[in-house]
């Protein structure tokens, strides 16, 4: 048996046949490519949180009310029972690990609108009250101007970092720093401007206003909301005690008894992610199944094709066998014209998989992977599926008859 005359015969076939080879490369195609399409995005989703988390530092984690992710029944209620974190809480928590930790608090408000002179933005700018530490804890940069003071939350004062965004399109050609803007019923002046950071599943991280946490809590803050507090460790070697002392002084601040769990989330860079990805798993599942589907589909459609094509080479097959062939020559052939057609509409199908998510993971800011386990997958997929379809045909096709076969018309 000549395996590479098997695939030519196959690829003659495809060409031969070109509507009916259409059709079951396309399902083909289209089972692979929901394979290889969410698993080609959730790749890039899970680089995109390991590499953010990776730029927060190993050494800081986060104090909320609730998870960030949540997928659980009834979970929101269960959470939702729990005391917000309020920023006399907050201030005591820096009194006692201050001297161990960075401690920064943060609340915001989205869907705001910043106005300067004539001009304004969007309806969508991210409103965000913190203190002084919030730029060392979170990385941010603010090459032009200055950053929030403790002075600046101490005495309450109106002043204002913006991000990127808002200088393109309020402060077009003119520098911001020094120049009123207003937000809602409040005037701030500018006193500095973020470093750009570019935009993260879909969401642009130069969107927003940082404020004095205490001018925030005043105007824009609802009394239900809880705060957000962030913790950096001062070192590696002091990051496990820094999170047990924040965790007992809270539990101690928060009533909370010995024998319950915490009324509050700790958050690390490695909870976080794990999070996500236990998010992303949920999408993986669903593109799994919606090719498994859609591959079963093709598969019946394969071995309906394949049981024509013996039909008409019934002849060939009989000159075969009265020649010399083997039944295991004549079984291997089909199967291995069977795995060639399926294998090409893999590719097919990867290469749309990949496109997609490529295209979809751009316009989301994501980090775009080649995602060379779910390419080994689909691939797996697909012969296996050429096996399984072309096994039926192939057996009956060596199964055979020469003389009735040479007689066949």
């Amino acid at each position: 048996m000549n395996i590479s005359e098997s695939i030519r015969m196959a690829i003659a076939s495809i060409f031969t046949h070109k509507l009916r080879s259409f059709l079951t490369l396309l399902s083909v195609a289209i089972g692979v490519f929901a394979i290889m399409g969410s698993g080609s995005l959730v790749s890039s989703i899970d680089e995109t949180v390991e590499t953010e988390m990776a730029n927060l530092g190993e050494n800081s984690f986060k104090v909320t009310r609730m998870p960030s992710v949540q997928t659980g029944r009834g979970s929101w209620r269960k959470y939702n029972k729990r005391e917000k974190i309020d920023y006399k809480q907050y201030s005591q928590l820096k009194k006692n690990i201050g001297e161990m930790a960075y401690v920064s608090v943060e609340s915001s408000q989205g869907s705001m609108t910043v106005k300067y002179l004539e001009f304004q933005t969007d309806p969508d700018v991210n409103l965000q009250g913190t203190n002084e530490v919030y730029f060392n804890i979170n990385d941010r940069d603010v090459p032009l101007g200055r950053a929030i003071t403790e002075a600046d939350v101490e005495f309450d004062r109106n002043v204002a970092v913006i991000g990127n965004d808002i200088r393109n399109k309020i402060f077009k050609g003119i520098n911001p720093i020094g120049k009123e803007i207003k937000i809602g019923n409040q005037r701030f002046e500018v006193i500095g401007l973020l470093d750009e950071k570019g935009a993260i599943l879909g969401q642009s991280q130069d969107n927003q206003v940082i404020i004095p946490i205490s001018k925030f809590n005043k105007y824009y803050s609802n009394w239900w909301e809880s705060l957000d507090i962030k913790v950096k460790a001062f070192n590696k070697e002091s990051f496990v005690y820094v999170l047990d002392e924040t965790i007992g002084a809270l539990r101690t601040l928060r009533g909370d008894k010995p024998w319950e769990d915490n009324s509050f989330e700790i958050e690390t860079n490695e909870s976080i992610t794990e999070q996500f990805s236990g998010l992303t798993g949920y999408l993986s599942y669903f593109g799994l199944l919606a090719g498994f589907f859609a591959l079963a589909a093709a598969g019946v459609g394969i071995t309906n094709i394949m049981l024509v094509a013996i039909k008409e080479r019934t002849r060939e097959i009989g000159l075969r066998k009265a020649l010399g062939a083997r039944r295991f020559w004549i079984t291997m052939q089909f199967l291995v014209e069977t795995m060639t057609i399926t294998l090409i509409g893999g590719l097919i199908g990867i290469i749309m998989g990949y496109l997609m998510s490529t295209i979809l993971g751009l316009a989301l800011g994501l980090t775009v992977t080649i995602p060379i386990n779910w390419i080994i997958i689909s691939l797996t997929v697909t012969t296996f599926l050429g096996l399984i379809s072309g096994l039926y045909p192939a057996y009956k096709a060596a199964g055979l008859d020469p003389i009735e076969a040479l007689r066949y018309e």
